[in-house]
């Protein structure tokens, strides 16, 4: 069964007395294979969004833009919480001093991936900020 079908083929011209038997199947199948889909989609998906989700959504791309939409707040919110992160760390004098620029660099490096991008001398400015006064 082509459970995949659905993602993979736009949505079909809906039936008209002209349609042939062949058009009449692959809607068929798409419509199958939207359902199956459907179905998977909800019963895995946490229970904390089933109930934020319209009943009135009746195909997998809608479902799967909706959930979409959901996710780039959290985006934002991740970025926030990066952010105040890298801003507010110090580095308290004990451990590995490369250890902690690298720990810096890594929490940098998930900003850019969520487009948020921090130049270079930014990132050694706050380094430089957030190490006790004996390193400076």
């Amino acid at each position: 069964m082509d459970l995949d079908l659905v993602i993979r083929v736009d949505s079909l011209a809906p039936l008209t007395d002209t349609s042939t038997s062949h058009q009449m199947r692959e809607i068929e199948k798409w419509e199958r294979s939207n359902c199956m889909c459907m179905m998977i989609m909800k019963k895995a998906i946490l229970e904390a969004f089933r109930g934020t989700i319209s009943d009135k959504i009746t195909t997998t791309e809608d479902f799967l833009a909706n959930i979409e939409k959901r996710f780039a707040k959290n985006e934002k919110a991740k970025i926030g919480t990066l952010l105040k992160s890298l801003i507010s760390m110090r580095c308290r004098g004990k451990g590995n001093i490369r250890e902690y620029i690298m720990e810096m660099s890594h929490l940098a490096f998930k900003l850019k991936a969520l487009k948020v991008e921090l130049s270079e001398e930014l990132l050694v400015h706050l380094v430089l900020i957030s190490l006790p006064t004996q390193f400076n």
